[in-house]
């Protein structure tokens, strides 16, 4: 089992390829969480220039909490909304201003490859921000309600989302995810308890606090509308502390890895799946060996006695 990677592997192969050998281009491909990309030379005569388009189900939403502000901060006047009809965003990449420099021409294609990274990271950076607006803000003691940033919500799933919201001294981050199958919710109650329990140990004390529930939703969502209440939903919260967000490369790195957990926890179940399933054809194969060992060949089907007499075993 391996930990999920936020890079596109498609679009630093193709991006390195055509620096090598410049030719037209047309290709179609999906990332998790169904989002499309479609990577295409617009000028057939001119085959520097590459358009990488992606289309995003939530991209209305991300829009709102400023998507393509990131974006233009990660790739400048490169990023064009609407440019191409069937998707949400385009960057024009142009392989003559690629950078020479191995190290600066890596770290630009790496760029690229987290097109989806950067948009999904504008709500997590939106929360990160509201938190320290809101950190030393003193708590009521009149039993008025403490002070929060907004619910930020991410439908980017059929029947599943992520809730994020900015506290006083912490950032909560909500996903519910939709089990398919039974053993699907016996193996991710299992994998949900682990990441539970896994932060007692002593080496672990500072990673975020995991809660999970089934059915019922947890209270900083309860009160919306429309939520699915049921054996097959599943809620996990992270609870995200300031020093998971301190500066702005672990902010980074904690987007990148959270926003990931849906996709890390069903890629894991099915591995889960595919090595039980092994280990039984594995041990049916076995079974087959013992019986046919225990079978009489022909030759010894016939017997005789010490007397002479020959029998037949039935």
């Amino acid at each position: 089992m391996i930990l999920l990677e936020p890079e596109n592997v498609i679009i630093k192969k193709v991006v390195n390829e055509k620096l090598q050998k410049p030719t037209s281009l047309d290709q179609t491909f999906v990332d998790f969480d169904g989002v499309r990309y479609h990577m295409w030379t617009p000028n057939s005569k001119s085959k520097n220039e590459i358009i990488l388009s992606m289309s995003v189900a939530c991209w209305s939403e991300l829009e709102a909490y400023g998507a393509f502000q990131v974006l233009q901060q990660h790739y400048g006047s490169d990023v064009q909304k609407g440019v191409e009809p069937g998707y949400d965003v385009s960057i024009s990449v142009d392989l003559n201003t690629i950078p020479q420099d191995l190290e600066q021409r890596n770290q630009y294609i790496n760029n690229l490859s987290l097109l989806k990274r950067n948009a999904m990271s504008a709500p997590f950076l939106q929360a990160f921000q509201t938190q320290k607006q809101l950190e030393g803000t003193d708590i009521p003691t009149d039993g008025s309600p403490i002070p929060q940033g907004p619910l930020l919500e991410l439908h980017y799933r059929n029947q599943e989302a992520i809730y994020i919201q900015a506290g006083i001294d912490r950032v909560t981050v909500i996903f519910s995810t939709v089990f398919q199958e039974e053993t699907d919710k016996i193996f991710g109650r299992v994998f949900l308890q682990e990441f539970v329990d896994a932060r007692k140990l002593p080496s672990i004390q500072t990673a975020p606090q995991v809660l999970y529930s089934t059915r019922e939703p947890p209270l900083e969502i309860r009160h919306l509308p429309n939520l699915i209440k049921s054996d097959d939903v599943g809620y996990v919260t992270f609870v995200l502390f300031p020093r998971h967000f301190a500066n702005e490369h672990i902010a980074a790195s904690t987007i990148s890895r959270i926003q990931l957990f849906r996709n890390y926890l069903h890629y894991h179940i099915k591995c889960s799946k595919a090595y039980m399933h092994s280990r039984m054809r594995t041990r049916v194969a076995d079974f087959l060996k013992i019986l046919n060992r225990a079978k009489l060949d022909k030759n010894e089907s016939e017997r005789k006695t010490i007397t002479g007499r020959t029998f037949r075993s039935r």
